[in-house]
């Protein structure tokens, strides 16, 4: 491996300003340095969990599509994070004159805000959703709008308002769109192949080069905090006060962002977030799309990684027990050592997964489910978005000619201290004629597979019957019924 050149600051864009910090530490965040160093107070502190919304601020990124804009949350989007980005703040708003920004006038317009905290997070999502898509379907919008919440109950006003932004304006013609080609050239004169270290001793950063650059850096220090998406390592900070030094940041990294398919196999790399895969996996597997979408709210599928979804081995995380029922493997990477495993063996019990020190994620292979195939996901929340999972189970099963089961897989998270298969279901399927008797049968020995925990977001009791009924809907479902099963808001009125 060639010498890799080291840079002793981060560098970005703030808003229209360059910056360049050489005095950083591992868990300053964004909202924080935004607030107390630059004085721009239109960014909130509403949770500090990446919950609320009123952080919400968007960076801009260069990837294989051009320089693309995200809503983020940046009360858990660390500084360390940040190199080679366009930071844009609700101050940088700006419309022809002394006008307000079109977002800005069309929430003052339709009454958008009403005791005006959480305003500007809302019209940081809508600016980011408007960028790309300048007549919104309400879908759209909703979904843009997850991860915002507004206490004083006017998502209404906030809705209008959004459908009526491009009255005040063109997209095309906003600053965003005007400087993106010298924005562009910025960035990339920052993305300079260097290594990014600032501080010293235990209380470093350090942005690897590449993905070679960063096998290389943890096989030396295995004991480094690894920041993908900070998702999860953003609460550990605000939430918990856990100290995170060193800390290596992995976001965006060459390497570990691509996703491809090869032979009915698609291979996320573990830098790819929920956000980029979204297009491939609800197009290639259609079940994963309805699931993505609940994960979090957008500024959280903007951040928060595949890979580290899984590295993190928390027994609710969304796409293990899908990927599991599935089969995918994993492919784990030492220095220059890789092995491959299958994901369902990555897991051994709770907080304790198959990984070496200094051994990572690199990335996942999926295998798209073959033609006549019943797969399926279920996710179980208090609130249908942006809410964490009480149990979610995911069910894949072939058929044989004569309608017994040939091959069945099912898999759950929240019901034991590890995403787990439920294997003894499974042998009670196995062969059977799949029918409402032998489903029902099978249903008694999720006693043998699974002890669930009580806890705030479900009994042990719920958590049990429901992971038996959400096998009872998946029976429901393969066997032609025509009776809907959730019904949106839109097609309820």
């Amino acid at each position: 491996m060639a010498k890799v050149a080291i840079r002793n600051e981060i560098r970005f864009i703030l808003n229209g300003r360059d910056v360049a910090l050489s005095s950083v530490a591992p868990d300053a965040t964004l909202l924080d340095w935004l607030r107390l160093d630059r004085a721009l107070r239109g960014t909130k502190e509403g949770c500090a969990e990446g919950d609320c919304g009123a952080c919400t601020v968007l960076v801009g990124k260069l990837s294989a599509d051009g320089l693309v804009y995200e809503s983020v949350n940046a009360c858990i989007r660390f500084m360390g994070s940040l190199d080679g980005t366009h930071v844009v703040t609700v101050e940088h708003l700006r419309g022809d004159g002394e006008k307000l920004h079109p977002v800005q006038q069309a929430m003052v317009d339709f009454h958008g805000s009403q005791c005006g905290f959480c305003t500007p997070g809302f019209v940081m999502s809508l600016y980011g959703l408007w960028m790309k898509s300048p007549a919104p379907s309400d879908a759209a919008i909703e979904k843009a709008l997850q991860g915002n919440l507004c206490r004083c109950t006017g998502y209404e006003a906030i809705m209008r308002a959004a459908h009526a932004i491009s009255s005040y304006g063109k997209a095309e013609k906003d600053p965003l769109a005007a400087e993106r080609k010298s924005i562009t050239a910025r960035l990339e004169a920052i993305h300079d192949g260097a290594r990014v270290e600032i501080g010293a001793g235990k209380a470093r950063i350090i942005v690897p080069a590449d993905a070679d650059d960063f096998a290389a850096i943890l096989e030396k220090e295995p004991a480094a905090t690894v920041v993908a998406g900070s998702t999860d390592v953003g609460l550990w900070v605000t939430k918990h006060m856990r100290d995170i030094s060193p800390a290596i940041f992995i976001g965006n990294l060459d390497g570990l962002c691509a996703i491809s398919e090869d032979d009915g196999v698609i291979s996320i790399g573990a830098g790819v977030t929920y956000t980029d895969a979204f297009s491939t996996l609800s197009k290639r597997i259609p079940a994963l799309g309805p699931l993505v979408d609940r994960i979090g709210g957008e500024q959280v599928r903007n951040m928060g990684t595949i890979g580290g979804n899984i590295a993190n081995g928390s027994p609710i995380g969304d796409t293990p027990p899908p990927m599991i029922a599935l089969g995918a493997r994993l492919t784990l990477r030492k220095g220059k050592k890789r092995r491959t495993i299958a994901l369902e063996d990555f897991f051994i019990a709770y907080g304790k997964q198959d990984r070496q020190p200094g051994e990572f994620v690199e990335a996942v292979h999926v295998p798209v489910p073959a033609k006549g195939t019943k797969f399926a996901v279920y996710k179980i929340t208090k609130r249908r978005d942006e809410d964490i999972t009480a149990t979610l189970g995911a069910f894949y099963l072939t058929l044989a000619k004569d309608g017994t089961v040939a091959d069945i897989r099912i898999a759950y998270g929240g019901m034991a201290a590890t995403p787990k298969r439920a294997s003894a279901v499974e042998k009670a399927l196995m062969g059977k004629v799949w029918n409402e008797t032998t489903v029902e049968a099978a249903m008694a020995e999720y006693a043998s597979d699974f002890t669930p925990l009580t806890d705030m977001r479900a009994s042990a009791e719920y958590r049990a019957l429901a992971a038996k009924n959400l096998l009872l809907r998946f029976y429901v479902e393969t066997t032609g019924t025509k009776a809907p099963f959730q019904v949106s808001r839109r097609e309820a009125a």
